[in-house]
């Protein structure tokens, strides 16, 4: 058995059912997989189809919330509310309402959005925590502060080891180019961070392009470049 993260795919379909493929993805295997599964990449219906796919199956996956589920949901909850709308469309909301065929995002079908209320906030494995974006080393218990879990960014300087003992925090959320990802896997004894997010998604801009996988057990670091 071996456990593997992912994050960030937002809406590549295609690269992540690749990745998958690369890292030989088995049945008795773990998949941990931090948010943003939809907005701004071409097909954010087949990314979900995928994961509603594996757990149909019997495959073992643990998802998180990411901040564009939560933009997702809000606009969902507050439908008069025009400027959590406008949010979560201007975010990417636009085109993953084009990849289920809808104008409107209460016409999304009830199993997808079912699937979105379900996700949880973190996760803990045996020598992670995993999360979407940070965790706020300010609060007595930073896992309770549900805002930073979706939003925080530079976070790292604040980080409390004491209380994070031997664990190490994978996250995503914060784009980072693939190079900074394997210089922080090669300081992650010391600092006990790591951002899994390469900017599959942003496939056009210099240095990102990547959807990256990390092995929780061997922390060997698996990347593929966007293709859909």
């Amino acid at each position: 058995m071996a456990r593997y993260a992912i994050s960030d795919i937002h809406g590549c379909a295609v690269t992540f059912s690749r990745l998958l493929e690369k890292i030989g993805f088995e049945q008795e295997d773990q998949l941990f997989l931090l948010g943003d599964y939809i907005d701004r990449g071409p097909n954010s219906k087949g990314v979900l189809d995928i994961i509603l796919q594996f757990h149909a199956a019997g495959r073992t996956l643990h998802c998180l919330r990411g901040n564009h589920e939560a933009m997702l949901l809000n606009a969902l909850a507050a439908p008069d509310n025009t400027l959590l709308s406008t949010l979560w469309l201007q975010n990417g909301g636009r085109i993953t309402l084009e990849s289920f065929g809808v104008s409107r995002l209460a016409d999304i079908p009830d199993r997808y959005l079912e699937f979105l209320h379900g996700l949880s906030w973190y996760l803990e494995t045996p020598g992670y925590i995993l999360v979407h974006a940070g965790l706020d080393f300010f609060d007595p218990n930073p896992l309770e502060n549900q805002v930073a879990m979706l939003w925080s960014r530079a976070w790292y300087a604040d980080v409390n080891q004491e209380w994070l003992g031997e664990r190490k925090i994978i996250h995503g959320h914060t784009p980072v180019i693939r190079s900074a990802i394997e210089k922080q896997l090669s300081d992650l004894e010391s600092t006990s961070w790591l951002d899994i997010d390469a900017g599959c998604v942003y496939h056009d801009r210099p240095g990102f392009g990547q959807l990256c996988a990390f092995n929780l057990d061997t922390q060997q670091l698996t990347f593929i470049p966007f293709s859909g």
